[in-house]
């Protein structure tokens, strides 16, 4: 019995000192972790241009006793257009664009040109941030790109000459990009400048004379305007 009660007091002893000691233990805060922002890790986006456009002609060749001359003024016109794409999310963003391009004004001094052409361009960017906002929401950047493709077209002339009759053709397409954005997360505002070389246009006459335009660059400014899907 003594033995018993023994072993009872020093269980109890042993319990009553734990207690204690856990009561002298500081309480400590809980500790909050925060949500890591990894940024945009890449995704697709659709876009969608509208912008002004000059068009200038280095030389001017004519097929028909009209010798070779440059042009004596700049085309104007405009364009709008549409693409698909993916970011990376390194920087690097890829897209495909097809565009409607229009202009008229490039004049040898007598004949005016008027061209209308499709354009579509296979591009590749590298995007710039200059704000702290991060790549997924408010913050302006910058970007510099480039594109390759081809552009089909049709001409004409005013006032209108029988000896040079209307046409259609093609020309490969280079394209060089420069812009500002502002990016709000899911949409993203562009203002940029693109310069499309186009190394020849022509009115492909087969049976009356022709004309070709060598090297010719599109100068344009365009507003554009992103849409992610995230």
């Amino acid at each position: 019995m003594r033995i018993l009660l023994v072993a009872l007091m020093v269980v109890f002893t042993a319990f009553a000192g734990a207690s204690v000691r856990a009561a002298d233990l500081p309480e400590y805060p809980d500790v909050q972790v925060p949500e890591v922002d990894y940024g945009l890790q890449g995704g697709f986006y659709l876009r969608g241009s509208a912008g002004a456009n000059l068009l200038w002609s280095q030389q001017h060749v004519g097929l028909c006793g009209c010798g070779s001359l440059p042009p004596t003024a700049a085309g104007y016109g405009y364009s709008i257009g549409a693409g698909f794409g993916y970011e990376v999310g390194n920087g690097l963003r890829f897209d495909a664009t097809a565009d409607y391009l229009s202009n008229d004004g490039l004049t040898d001094g007598t004949d005016t040109l008027h061209l209308r052409a499709g354009v579509a361009l296979a591009n590749a960017y590298y995007d710039i941030p200059l704000s702290s906002g991060g790549s997924a929401g408010g913050g302006f950047g910058a970007y510099v790109g480039g594109g390759l493709g081809a552009a089909w077209y049709h001409v004409n002339v005013t006032p209108a000459d029988p000896t040079l009759p209307d046409g259609n053709g093609w020309s490969p397409a280079v394209a060089a990009m420069a812009g500002v954005t502002y990016d709000a997360g899911t949409w993203v505002a562009d203002l940029g400048y693109r310069l499309i070389y186009m190394p020849v246009i022509t009115n492909n006459a087969v049976a009356m004379p022709s004309y070709y335009l060598n090297g010719n660059t599109v100068n344009e400014i365009r507003g554009t305007v992103r849409y992610r899907f995230q």
